[in-house]
């Protein structure tokens, strides 16, 4: 009997020791569970300010010939032989096509025999004339008879005047019967070839076109003029005058190419279908890498903006209502603000409001700041993406046309 109290004893002291320790490892975890306080989030800022730099709108433009001349004949004949190779380059003076000269060179010689006839009716006017005055004189002939030679001597003199003029016409045509290229340029296929009758002054034989230089036409919407307008008084746009305007021509594959064109001619208007007004910029082309009908971009060149605010374009989100970055303020609390970022400049937003000079823009670190709560604002890294822009490689203000803005803003421009 003694055994099992003992050992009943020692049972229950077991079972005491083991809740004494669970309950004391509970007390630990339930201490350990408390909630600590939340590190504050570390962020990347630049500091916006306020620079001089170039306004470089970008459109988009069509390349034409500077000079497209329509071949034509200037004679009804009949065409013999088509003398060039089409699609090809042809200089000035060159022979391309021959219409049937016999009927033509027969009417030039007809024309010039009947000058030498029109000169000896003439000679006989004057002779008669020469000898019927002294015997007026003598009233060896009545009046009637010098005024008749006088008319003769005048008709004659018509006569020959329009035989003339009949020859100038004869050869003119003549002439014409070979028809050559009046400029060097691309001349397009023919029209028309061997054995067609064609009419002059109607039916089109050929085109040449000259493409050195070369035209390219841009169409600027009435929007962008208006804002222009606007931003020249609001904030400091200094313009060199149109004539002063340069152009970068950017092609197909985002090449640059290498010749600027200079703006020679905006219309006095708008067009009325497109609500836009039409500039025309001259480049070179002396490898003919431009083509009539080409399309290409044009960055006008020569303007600056006063006292723009640019922020790395990773720095501008898109929100539910447009463009917004986030402010860390003197309190290094986050504040987001709502902007209109109209350009863009070299991997940088240009910001015409919603950012003041001086203040620090996130750049990232975004997933981890609340608006109103405090952030640690650390200087980001100097890189192309906020360092000082590049002047020669800005991009401006984007067609709306075009299609060159990140995605992010795209809806909100």
């Amino acid at each position: 009997m003694r055994f099992l109290d003992v050992y009943f004893f020692r049972l229950f002291a077991l079972l005491m020791t083991s809740v004494v320790i669970a309950a004391v490892l509970g007390c630990k975890d339930d201490v350990g569970s408390a909630p600590a306080p939340p590190p504050i989030p570390q962020v990347e800022v630049v500091t916006a300010i306020a620079r001089t730099v170039p306004d470089e709108p970008e459109f988009i433009g069509q390349a034409e010939a500077s000079r497209p001349v329509e071949i034509r004949p200037q004679v009804t004949g009949i065409l013999k032989a088509v003398l060039f190779s089409e699609g090809r380059e042809v200089k000035k003076g060159t022979k391309l096509y021959q219409i049937d000269p016999v009927p033509f060179e027969a009417t030039y010689k007809s024309a010039q025999a009947r000058i030498a006839e029109a000169e000896a009716r003439l000679v006989q006017a004057k002779q008669d004339l020469a000898r019927v005055k002294p015997l007026l004189v003598e009233q060896a002939v009545s009046q009637k008879d010098v005024d008749d030679a006088v008319a003769e001597d005048l008709a004659a003199k018509a006569g020959l005047q329009r035989a003339q003029a009949d020859v100038i016409k004869a050869k003119f045509d003549f002439d014409n019967t070979t028809i050559v290229a009046p400029i060097t340029g691309l001349i397009e296929r023919s029209r028309y070839y061997e054995g067609r009758l064609v009419s002059a002054q109607t039916d089109l034989l050929t085109i040449i076109h000259r493409i050195h230089p070369m035209y390219v036409v841009v169409n600027v919407p009435e929007t962008f003029l208006l804002k222009r307008r606007q931003d020249a008084i609001a904030v400091g746009l200094q313009h060199p005058g149109l004539t002063q305007l340069k152009g970068t021509v950017i092609l197909a594959d985002g090449s640059t190419y290498p010749h600027e064109g200079v703006l020679d001619f905006t219309d006095v208007g708008l067009r009325t279908e497109t609500g836009s007004r039409r500039a025309r910029f001259v480049v070179p082309n002396p490898d003919g890498m431009l083509l009539p009908g080409q399309f290409v971009s044009v960055r006008f060149k020569g303007t600056v903006k006063d006292h723009a605010l640019l922020v790395p374009q990773r720095a501008v989100q898109q929100g539910p209502q447009g463009p917004i970055v986030f402010i860390v303020g003197e309190d290094d609390k986050v504040e987001i603000r709502p902007v209109k970022a109209s350009s863009w400049q070299d991997q940088q937003w240009i910001i015409e409001s919603g950012v003041r000079s001086g203040e620090r823009v996130i750049v990232s670190g975004f997933h981890t700041v609340t608006p109103g709560a405090p952030v640690r604002p650390i200087p980001a890294a100097e890189s192309k993406d906020n360092g000082k822009p590049n002047n020669g490689t800005s991009v401006g203000m984007t067609d709306p046309a075009s299609d060159t803005k990140p995605e992010a803003l795209k809806d909100s421009q």
